[in-house]
């Protein structure tokens, strides 16, 4: 309740006075305003045109004429724990998100679950009177609850949020997404061929979401944090966007770092004098292979046209998606609402470095640890951005995007990593037009930003329970004074293993790679330090010059990192960390039961079929019309299906989207209740680590085909295309049929899978593939 009672209870009601607003949910201030938070994935600095970027934003340059853009704005290098600070205002390890959701380990700083005194803006908004909503992607439901059957209490709706629409995990098809609706799975309201993608989507669900509340309460303001799947990767995007970029990046990623930092200098986002780093700027020893940028004029004519390509399809992905968020914002203008909301429209880390020197058209093939070829790649160059591909580019983009900085993604010990664009837009409540903004600031001060311009106070306790203090501080004394001190002091970086610390101007940096480098040995790291009010790129080291201000910082560093539970430090190499990770105890029986008409089910609950042997028998009753899917998991880049289609029984096997498809065909029985079903025995390896062994499709208890397969070993998908039963959930495994592909003509009236002993698991491939999730 608001407040207590304040009315009178008497014997007779005639004598009884009532009081509603003991009861009534409190109202926002008067002229509180609706905040928007726009939170794009995976995005540098140097790749949008607010910044100079060459991916024109028609959306977000039109927020940035008319609200205000920061050159000094910060996150923690990685997508889950730079989330949990836009939910509570607090550091990402004391909100136990030290790492990505997927490779929780069991300590304070690195569980996964924001601990009940961090509370969420969205529990002090609703609280305070403002509808809230989630859209898009959620990376912070905990490791342990992403299954159907788990507690719901931290997913969205169990976090102050009246409503979510979206997907679970760091990446999602954006042509055939994994879709949650509050708290269940819901199918894409539309196909492809129709005109659906994902960002389209998400737009629609978001203007429907705030009409229903301005038309039920047209007075209640609104809070809405919006995430795209865009720029993670897969890169999909519609062609007539492809086409715009064509030949816009062919002159290569060194040509364009140097083009787009002229253009950074021009439009005042850094300092004249702002120099280059190396495209590799760490040591030999401490730089992972997997990282490294080769040249551009060490490739190939075919590796500069297929990774130009790569390069336009990121920029389609991300003006399109720019185009959608821009018929929300329109809406709000048309509507009268934009005017007063309070808008940021920022990015969660630095460009994504998951693409490799050579980048890839099937993500999946390297969650799989089987290597792309450049025959295969270029063979689907024009077909990269389609439901045909799931595509990330190299590395060298990755440090292109992230200009001047060094290194990307992952690196919370360089700007490269961390220092990622933000503009702000609220007409009302900021007077300055155009200007830019070079306070340094974080993802911590999201939420103190929020509170004070909707002049909510930050609570002493939420539900009872005792709040901790803010990390952040207020960005809103910067707003109509572009020459104000910054008011933070101190800010310090970790993750993987790297770290850094900023402090009144000054940066301190360890030069350590990121898990799984499994360097160990932090107290022998070298640091550098950097005076980032005169070098804001951190291309000039001062290590040598102020020994004692470098040993300030890293004595503060580690004041720091005990104050918030950033210890211990992780870069275990695999074996070690994939033990250190939480797992889910499997079934003691190795016998799973599922039914039709019921919910996919995720691939980290699902019975385990990767890298070993197992069968899977359905019980069904057919009759001549019966065709379909009898269950299916996975997609076109790597799955399998058994279905019934032209009279025939078909057991496919889609390796990682490599053809032909591996098929067992036999008749299906015309009517009558049979047991039909696939047993795989896992006589071996390949050279990759995928399974090898014989295949064999039942009829009841006959043999009626038998082939040697291949399988996979790592992954179907890192995230939707779970095992669904009567249906093919998402996008279809087999080029045999089309999506959803019902069973029809007939009754599933279960399918069992029993799992063998040989549990199988390549362990690298896994945390690869983790980590690619964030």
């Amino acid at each position: 309740m608001p407040r207590p009672f304040q009315g009178r209870v008497e014997l007779d009601i005639r004598d009884s006075q009532a009081d509603w607003d003991a009861y009534l949910d409190a109202k926002a201030p008067e002229g509180a305003p609706n905040v928007l938070v726009i939170l794009y994935d995976d995005t540098g600095q140097a790749a949008w045109s607010p910044y100079g970027g060459g991916i024109q934003m028609p959306t977000m340059d039109k927020l940035a004429r008319n609200g205000l853009t920061y050159s000094q704005w910060h996150t923690t290098a990685v997508c889950s724990p730079t989330r949990s600070c836009f939910l509570t205002g607090r550091n990402h390890h004391s909100n136990g998100f030290g790492t990505i959701s997927e490779a929780a380990t069991g300590f304070p700083g690195y569980n996964g679950h924001i601990p009940l005194e961090n509370g969420t803006i969205a529990h002090i908004l609703r609280d305070a009177g403002w509808s809230t909503f989630w859209i898009g992607k959620n990376h912070n439901v905990p490791v342990d609850a992403f299954s159907i059957g788990a507690s719901k209490k931290r997913w969205p709706l169990g976090l102050g949020y009246d409503r979510f629409y979206g997907f679970i995990g760091g990446e999602t098809n954006q042509w055939y997404p994994e879709l949650i609706e509050d708290n269940h799975f819901v199918e894409q309201p539309y196909q492809p061929e129709e005109g659906y993608h994902f960002s389209k989507d998400i737009a629609d669900k978001a203007i429907t979401f705030i009409r229903d509340t301005k038309q039920s309460d047209p007075e209640k303001p609104w809070y809405m944090w919006y995430c795209p799947g865009a720029n993670h990767a897969p890169h999909h995007a519609p062609q007539d966007y492809i086409d715009k970029y064509r030949g816009k990046f062919d002159d290569g990623y060194e040509a364009y770092r140097e083009w787009v930092l002229a253009r950074m200098i021009e439009r005042g986002i850094l300092p004249a004098d702002t120099e280059l780093t190396p495209i590799n700027p760490l040591p030999e020893g401490v730089l992972p292979e997997a990282d490294s940028v080769s040249p551009w004029d060490s490739l190939s004519d075919d590796e500069k046209k297929l990774f130009a390509r790569m390069a336009e399809v990121y920029a389609a992905f991300s003006e399109y998606t720019d185009v959608q968020i821009g018929r929300v914002i329109d809406y709000l203008e048309e509507s009268g609402q934009l005017e007063n909301t309070l808008i940021f429209y920022c990015a969660d880390n630095g460009a994504s470095g998951e693409g490799s020197p050579n980048g890839s058209v099937n993500e999946n093939r390297f969650f799989n640890g089987y290597p792309d070829d450049l025959e295969s790649n270029m063979a689907m160059i024009d077909k990269l951005g389609s439901p045909d591909t799931y595509n990330h580019y190299p590395t060298g983009w990755a440090v292109a995007f992230s200009t001047p900085y060094r290194m990307f993604k992952r690196y919370a010990s360089y700007s490269g990593g961390t220092c990622d664009p933000l503009v702000i837009h609220w007409p009302k409540g900021i007077a300055a037009k155009g200007e830019i903004r070079h306070q340094y600031h974080h993802c911590t001060d999201i939420v103190p930003t929020i509170l004070e311009c909707c002049g909510v106070p930050m609570p002493e306790a939420l539900d009872g329970v005792k709040q901790a203090p803010l990390a952040g501080v207020s960005m809103r004394y910067s707003f109509d004074d572009t020459s104000a001190p910054t008011t933070k002091e101190t800010q310090y970086y970790e993750m993987c293993g790297t770290r850094g610390i900023w402090h009144k101007g000054w940066k301190a940096a360890a030069e350590h790679g990121p898990l799984p480098s499994d360097q160990g040995h932090f107290d022998k790291d070298r640091w550098q330090l950097f005076n980032t009010e005169e070098d804001r790129s951190e291309a000039r080291d001062l290590a040598d010059q102020h020994p004692e201000k470098l040993k300030e910082l890293q004595e503060l560093w580690l004041e720091e990192a005990r104050k918030h539970d950033v210890l211990p430090l992780i870069d275990l190499g695999v074996v070690t960390m994939h033990a250190a990770e939480y797992h889910a105890a499997p079934l003691k029986s190795g016998r799973y039961v599922y039914y039709p008409g019921t919910t996919e089910v995720p691939e980290a609950s699902a019975a385990r079929t990767l890298g070993a042997s197992w069968k899977a028998l359905a019980e069904v009753e057919f009759t001549p019309d019966s065709k379909g899917v009898i269950f299916a998991q996975g997609s076109r880049f790597g799955g399998y299906s058994l279905f019934v289609k032209g009279g025939k029984l078909i057991f496919s096997y889609n390796f990682l989207g490599i053809p032909p498809e591996q098929r067992l065909i036999s008749d299906a029985p015309a009517d009558g209740k049979h047991i039909v079903g696939v047993e795989f025995i896992k006589e071996g390896h390949g050279q990759y680590a995928e399974a090898t062994g014989k295949m064999t499709l039942y009829l009841d208890d006959k043999v009626t085909a038998q082939e040697n397969f291949r399988t996979q070993s790592g992954r179907y998908a890192l995230c939707g295309e779970g095992l669904a039963i009567g249906r093919d959930a998402g996008d279809a495994v087999s080029s045999e049929y089309g999506a959803g592909f019902d069973f029809v003509g007939g009754k599933i009236e279960k399918v069992i899978f029993d799992i063998a002993d040989d549990h199988y698991l390549d362990v690298e491939q896994h945390l690869a593939a983790a980590f690619a999730r964030d």
